[in-house]
């Protein structure tokens, strides 16, 4: 997975890369596709953490994002479902059409009449599936971030919707979703890198966050704050261009 993402990150560059749209098929086809390989089997292992970790990558890789980025910011901005959720329902899938064969498998009578478990920690691909309610993946998702707390968390309703500027060229893509998830070059965090040393913003106020910057310093605020930038129209691109270069 580690030489997967180098190639990704490769075709991401730096400011001439690829576009998100681009990156997220890319992602798709060289990560996702070995990290979920055979993805019902262990799905319920407790390693599954392991993988997550490189998706999550992926995913950075995919948004512009930085490292210190909430992490349920990175499935939104990348528009790939999130990993557990993606595992969820493979192996909804796979239940179903094991269920619904006209042919008697081994693992169909696993499925129809359990078997007693013997260990505690193992948690079986046919247990799961009859403890779990149906419900779509595009609802689960949307549940969950709703009952997130993460920064600007308003600015999105559906997450599963391709967020505004998927289109944009990769430097202003980077630096609007910067914006978005206040993780960014602002004072505060060159402070908090230990980059710099005086957090305060260029008109006075401190500290200089990416929030000040886009809603309220005098210098460089855009119009109508970050809930207008977000919607990444033609004036925010142009905002956006003359950030991207300080």
């Amino acid at each position: 997975m580690g030489t997967r993402n180098n190639l990704l990150r490769l075709l991401a560059g730096s400011s001439w890369g690829a576009s998100a749209s681009t990156l997220r098929k890319s992602a798709l086809a060289l990560c996702y596709s070995t990290a979920e390989y055979c993805a019902p089997v262990w799905a319920r292992s407790p390693h599954t953490k392991l993988i997550d970790v490189q998706l999550h990558e992926s995913m950075r890789i995919v948004s512009g994002t930085l490292r210190r980025t909430p992490l349920p910011w990175l499935p939104v901005l990348s528009h790939i479902t999130p990993p557990h959720l993606r595992r969820m329902a493979a192996t909804s899938q796979l239940l179903t059409k094991i269920r619904s064969s006209t042919v008697t498998l081994p693992l169909t009578s696993d499925i129809e009449s359990n078997p007693e478990i013997r260990l505690k920690s193992r948690r079986p691909v046919w247990l799961e599936g009859l403890q779990q309610e149906v419900v779509p993946t595009r609802q689960r998702w949307t549940e969950e971030w709703s009952t997130s707390d993460v920064v600007n968390h308003s600015l999105v309703v559906d997450p599963s919707i391709a967020p505004p500027g998927f289109h944009l060229r990769r430097r202003l893509w980077s630096t609007l979703n910067h914006f978005r998830t206040g993780e960014g070059r602002c004072a505060a965090n060159l402070v908090r890198w230990n980059q710099a040393s005086d957090p305060s913003c260029s008109c006075g106020a401190s500290p200089q966050t990416m929030l000040h910057i886009v809603n309220d310093c005098p210098d460089m605020k855009f119009p109508g704050g970050l809930s207008a930038l977000h919607l990444a129209d033609e004036e925010a691109v142009a905002w956006l261009g003359m950030q991207s270069t300080r």
